[in-house]
């Protein structure tokens, strides 16, 4: 597997947390709760201080602070998990718990009409973050979950996100490097130019077998009250008997019921000169 674009401290996959060197105080506060990830949501101070690329008496030090605080929680047997103090403040993100609330019934009409996986996602950097998930039925391998990252470039929900960012971070971002998962996902810069104008022709962002040889996903784009895209909206199926030309058009009322429920109003968007790509 190729390096992500734009990583950040740890990997999309839950791997081990790339250690840039933490030398100040707040770095190496971040750096013990960059540890935790969804592969690794239990940790032993040992654990932790490997993790974290820090002496066991630092993150001795560190860890203490944190769960006076309630950022994390030790239990009977000595192992540190995640407080629910940072659930509280996480909770304030704008684009997180408020959006979710928002989204939820759209999300279940989506899901009630397809009885496939649904999902919510917006864009942080160069990568895609799922705020919400509704499992379906079938047995297609999502490999999604609520606080998971993938790059932008190989799920649909990125795709939709990618294409109405600005034009400068979207000609950064194909440059690459473009991260390959199967066979089928885009890692010709080229190909992704003519895929991201596709996606704003239509409305809507197709990404077949991308993450796994099996599943394929339809996306469209969340609008705020601006106009400007602020999260994407998919549904995953299996790949074999994937009917697009009836998902498309269930998606796309999804993402637009979600996008008047957050205050966008398209024809005043049109008068008003809105509708500029998101930077986010």
């Amino acid at each position: 597997m190729t390096a992500l674009p734009h990583s950040r401290l740890r990997s999309s996959s839950g791997g081990t947390p790339v250690r840039g060197g933490a030398t100040t105080a707040p770095e190496r506060l971040l750096s013990v709760l960059g540890a935790f990830d969804h592969e690794h949501p239990a940790l032993c101070l040992t654990d932790i201080s490997r993790r974290a690329g820090l002496s066991l008496t630092t993150a001795h030090r560190l860890v203490r602070a944190l769960t006076e605080w309630g950022a994390l929680e030790r239990d009977e047997s000595g192992v540190y998990h995640v407080g629910l103090r940072l659930w509280e403040v996480a909770a304030l993100a704008p684009r997180g718990l408020p959006l979710r609330q928002v989204a939820l019934p759209y999300l279940e009409d989506l899901y009630e009409a397809t009885h496939e996986n649904v999902q919510l996602a917006v864009r942080d950097g160069g990568e895609v973050v799922y705020i919400e998930w509704l499992a379906g039925r079938s047995s297609v391998g999502v490999h999604i979950r609520v606080g998971a990252r993938w790059p932008l470039h190989a799920t649909g929900v990125g795709l939709a996100l990618l294409a109405h960012g600005e034009p400068e971070f979207q000609e950064s971002y194909r440059v690459g490097p473009l991260a390959s998962f199967t066979p089928c996902t885009i890692t010709d810069p080229e190909r992704l130019r003519r895929v991201l104008a596709e996606v704003r022709r239509t409305g809507a962002a197709v990404s077949d077998r991308q993450i796994t040889d099996d599943a394929l996903s339809v996306a469209a784009p969340v609008h705020g009250p601006d106009g400007t895209v602020t999260a994407a909206v998919s549904v995953v199926v299996p790949h074999a008997g994937a009917q697009v030309p009836t998902l498309v058009p269930a998606v796309r009322l999804a993402a637009r019921g979600i996008s008047r429920a957050l205050g966008w109003r398209p024809e005043e968007t049109v008068r008003d000169g809105a509708g500029r790509p998101s930077g986010r």
